[in-house]
């Protein structure tokens, strides 16, 4: 776990089925590589040893979630655990990209915080990324944005409303705008117009002067699903981080034991 791409590997590791299969199958017990052919045999996969081998057990032991012991695979405590985090939700890494430098898990990490802007995210991946990793996010439907309407808010104007003539439902658009601004779909919630009807007298109070609009920035937020992965992917971080400290520590006890020298003569 020393090295700095660990979770780079370890992400690219789980991101394949058959490769999960047999980690959760050796997390139940010791087996052979002849019987994990066996048992991907009734999946339908024909395998032979040698590729059950190299493709599939030594990535996971060279990320430390299983290990070799007399001819037989088990996993590690790391892989044990590791396992009864994903066991259920263990499809879902197939929403990422194989092979991949983890930028995609990086923004949805970012992004359980709270939505993000464009320029928000360029702070988290390489700029020319950027646009790139967006779109597979929202082909996949694991990020969203609002609608293009929903990015133009109203503000009221510093103009004193008392110099000009309202009607009740002036007022009651007017007094529902919000100092911080506020969408039409938003202000015809809180009113409970109609979105036309609202824009209608939106655009009587821009031309009192009482009212301007401004764009915001588009900003991307996690759908439902989105939101499972990007926990998911936080709860591995810290499980990983954990385990990283906790063999830290004892390579550390380790060092300061003293040995005893005997006394005997």
């Amino acid at each position: 776990m020393e090295n700095p791409d660990f979770m780079k590997d370890l992400m690219n590791t789980l991101k394949n089925d058959t490769r999960l299969h047999i980690l959760i199958t050796i997390a139940k017990g010791n087996y052979t590589v002849h019987k994990l052919q066996q048992d991907l045999r009734k999946m339908g996969h024909s395998h032979s040893q040698e590729t059950i081998v190299e493709e599939y057990l030594r990535p996971l032991v060279e990320v430390g979630l299983a290990v070799e012991t007399q001819d037989r695979y088990c996993a590690t405590t790391f892989g044990g655990r590791l396992t009864e985090l994903i066991e259920g939700s263990a499809y879902m890494v197939n929403f990422l990209p194989a092979h991949s430098e983890c930028y995609e898990e990086t923004v949805l990490k970012a992004l359980l915080s709270g939505p993000k802007t464009f320029e928000d995210i360029n702070g988290f991946v390489p700029q020319k990324m950027v646009s790139r990793i967006l779109r597979r996010l929202k082909t996949v439907k694991l990020i969203e944005t609002r609608r293009e309407r929903d990015y133009i808010f109203f503000f009221r104007t510093k103009r004193n409303p008392a110099m000009e003539k309202f009607s009740s439902a002036d007022s009651k658009v007017y007094d529902n705008i919000p100092d911080k601004g506020i969408s039409a779909q938003k202000l015809a919630e809180k009113t409970g117009f109609t979105t036309r009807t609202t824009y209608k007298y939106l655009r009587g109070l821009k031309g009192k002067k009482l009212v301007f609009t401004r764009r915001t920035p588009k900003t991307y937020f996690l759908t439902v699903k989105g939101e499972k992965l990007a926990s998911l992917l936080y709860e591995l971080y810290t499980l990983v981080e954990e385990t990283l400290n906790s063999s830290e520590q004892v390579f550390k006890d380790n060092e300061n034991i003293v040995p005893q020298v005997s006394s005997i003569p």
